[in-house]
């Protein structure tokens, strides 16, 4: 079994040595598959914004939204693509890439496909930092932004003192940051309970989690953000592979291990953050997308990439579906992925169980 299984991984991830400036040279592990996962979500993903674009009350093709976005539509279809349409689409892409692979991080650092940020509460500290702007400070956009970053970093470092002894266990991560988020929900119950008729339902409103109205005051912070974690993440690919097989087994292969997972538990906490910032809190997208990467890919470790385009995607579609599949009633994006989420994670749960891992 032990040469079939080994057979197997030879068929499918090639390692390519290049000349580097060590002795050896530079071992990079390329997964054929992998890479072809990638490339087929990330044309799935640019074909769902530009049907998303294309979507509304004013119809385009894509063809013209294609020809608009490279300059040559005409000046009501410039206006409609490119003021209206496309920051609510960018939003979508960043905020799905930013939670998958939030999602992907803390899913690998807890080895446990339940230790998704927004099980553990991560992305319900953002929603209490958020729901305190709003209801307590009667704050605008930016400084409910602001709110919800700072929540979800104060619960990250809370999460991660209370989890730690020599070290932080799995599942130890996971149930207490299951208990932080059960706190942290009816935290925001009161919070609504106390407010005034009109910031309760400006709060409501913000909790479904929608990219209804977003402009370019949405984009450019948050794709600054993502330029700068998405490629730190990215670079710590290997290290978080290792952590994967414990602390003992990283130590052994040369990994910091405390380092590493701190920059990667503040990067994803971070992620989290400024994705529930930008759009409210999107359910299950963090605890899906990975999952379903890495049954794509087949390959072992976290699948960052493949993971970060999943979540594009299915934010994407979902938002198609929340805006076309219920006739003239849209609904917020994060109903939809609510509803699908609680389906995908019964199935999880079931064949967790079956397989004899809770």
């Amino acid at each position: 079994m032990k040469t079939v299984k080994t057979a197997r991984t030879a068929r499918t991830v090639k390692a390519v040595r290049t000349r580097g400036p060590g002795p050896g040279g530079l071992s990079v592990r390329f997964d054929p598959r992998a890479a072809v996962v990638v490339l087929l979500l990330t044309a799935v993903t640019l074909a769902a914004g530009v049907v998303l674009i294309g979507s509304g009350d004013f119809p385009i093709p894509p063809g013209e939204v294609i020809a608009t976005l490279l300059g040559n539509g005409t000046p009501a279809q410039e206006f409609i693509v490119q003021d209206l349409r496309l920051p609510r689409v960018l939003v979508g892409l960043l905020v799905g890439s930013a939670l998958a692979l939030s999602g992907a991080i803390f899913q690998s650092i807890s080895r446990n496909p339940l230790g998704s940020p927004d099980v553990i509460g991560f992305g319900q500290g953002a929603t209490v930092g958020a729901l305190c702007v709003i209801v307590l400070f009667h704050g605008g956009s930016f400084a409910v932004s602001g709110g919800g970053i700072v929540g979800g970093l104060v619960t990250g470092i809370a999460v991660y003192l209370l989890a730690w002894k020599r070290g932080v266990h799995g599942y130890r991560l996971v149930l207490i940051g299951i208990g932080i988020a059960a706190m942290l929900t009816a935290a925001n119950h009161y919070l609504i309970t106390k407010a005034s008729l009109i910031d309760a339902t400006r709060a409501t409103l913000w909790m479904t989690g929608s990219l209804e109205g977003r402009d370019w005051a949405q984009v450019r912070p948050l794709f600054a953000v993502c330029a700068v974690l998405f490629p730190l993440v990215l670079g710590y690919g290997r290290p978080l592979r290792m952590l994967e097989m414990g602390d003992d087994a990283a130590y052994a292969l040369g990994v910091r291990v405390e380092r590493t997972r701190s920059v990667l538990m503040g990067s994803g906490i971070l992620l989290i953050s400024v994705a529930t910032a930008a759009a409210g809190p999107i359910a299950f997208v963090a605890l899906s997308a990975p999952q379903l990467a890495r049954r794509l890919t087949r390959s072992p470790g976290p699948n960052l990439a493949a993971s970060a385009v999943m979540g594009a995607a299915l934010l994407l579609i979902a938002d198609w579906l929340a805006t076309n599949a219920f006739g003239e009633r849209q609904l917020p994006v994060g109903v939809v992925t609510g509803v699908l989420g609680g389906c995908y994670l019964l199935w999880l749960l079931v064949t967790e169980r079956k397989a004899g891992r809770i």
